[in-house]
């Protein structure tokens, strides 16, 4: 019995056995190592002998095997990527092990020279497979020191309240531009489209002097406003009275003149009808004079009393008193 067991296996292993089963597990091996499928959201580059060969979307692929061809496989052009920089969203070990080197890069001087810590974020989308594996070697980290030279070039340009308030974003559209630039020379196959600036605060250290000033540079501004309202309402009302004033001057000037031109006017026609008759006109003066004297009256109401100082003209007058003279 032992010895038909131990004729068993040397039939498994002779040439004639062994030779088609390693065929089968060769064929079987490549079979499955030259189909593969590509999810939906990435892209796939063939490289063949190790030069790029072509780039495969999402589906169902074959390609040669034995390591002829290699498969790198790549995110889509529509999958986004991000970055952080100044804080890190994961496990609180990691965050604890990268917290120095996140406080570095977060920390800014600005073109006043205070100092101030920037977070921010960028979104990307690889648009050439082929440039983002074989261009650049150390691409996370290529990303991450361009954009760190970009946030400190626009900071640094401007005063910590510009970049804490007017100008978050033209600084996060001028980024996107300069990180697209730059990575566009080096041919690294991304397009940043966001640039997004987080939270932009002094330093832990300085956090409270800032505030003070903060609140100081409020108040001035509150009363240079509050002064700005009292001058807008008092100015047009002075200036409302200066012309009412000047229209008044105005009126009473044209009426002083007017009235000079009239007794010139009347001067100058009763001149001429003097010239013509003297004697007459003098006398029509004279009646003219002696008419509005008797026409006018008193502050009491009473007629002007006329008195002769030579006394020609007095009439005697009775003394009609209890018949006294």
């Amino acid at each position: 019995m032992a010895e038909k067991q131990k004729g068993d296996w040397k039939r498994f292993l002779k040439p004639s056995f062994l030779i088609p089963l390693i065929l089968i597990i060769v064929v079987a091996g490549a079979f499955a190592s030259s189909i593969f499928v590509v999810d939906q959201a990435e892209q796939a580059v063939i490289t063949r002998f190790g030069r790029y060969y072509k780039t495969l979307g999402p589906g169902l692929h074959t390609k040669i095997p034995f390591e002829i061809d290699k498969k790198f496989i790549v995110p889509g052009n529509k999958v986004v990527q991000t970055e952080q920089f100044g804080f890190k969203t994961t496990r609180s070990g990691i965050l604890n092990q990268y917290q120095n080197n996140i406080t570095k890069e977060s920390t800014m001087l600005t073109g006043d020279l205070n100092i101030v810590d920037v977070e921010w974020i960028i979104q990307y989308r690889i648009v050439d497979p082929r440039a983002w594996l074989f261009t650049v070697q150390e691409k996370e980290q290529t990303i991450r020191d361009i954009s760190r030279s970009v946030i400190n070039t626009l900071v640094g340009d401007r005063a910590i309240l510009a970049v804490m308030s007017s100008e978050r974003s033209n600084i996060e559209n001028l980024a996107v531009d300069m990180m697209n630039e730059q990575f566009t020379q080096l041919g690294m196959g991304i397009n940043v489209f966001a640039v997004k600036l987080q939270n932009i605060v002094p330093p832990a250290g300085v956090q409270d002097a800032f505030e003070d000033v903060n609140k100081a540079i409020q108040d001035m501004n509150r009363f240079i406003n509050e002064g700005k309202e009292s001058y807008n309402a008092e100015i047009p009302r002075a200036q409302g009275e200066a012309d009412r004033q000047i229209q008044v001057a105005d009126g009473y000037a044209a009426e002083r003149v007017n009235m000079a031109k009239g007794d010139v006017a009347r001067f100058n026609a009763v001149y001429e009808e003097y010239r013509k008759a003297p004697a007459i006109t003098r006398e029509r003066l004279y009646l003219e004079a002696m008419e509005q004297v008797f026409a006018s009256s008193t502050e009491d109401g009473k007629k002007p009393a006329l008195i002769d100082s030579e006394l020609d003209n007095m009439l005697p007058i009775k003394n009609l008193s209890n018949g006294k003279n």
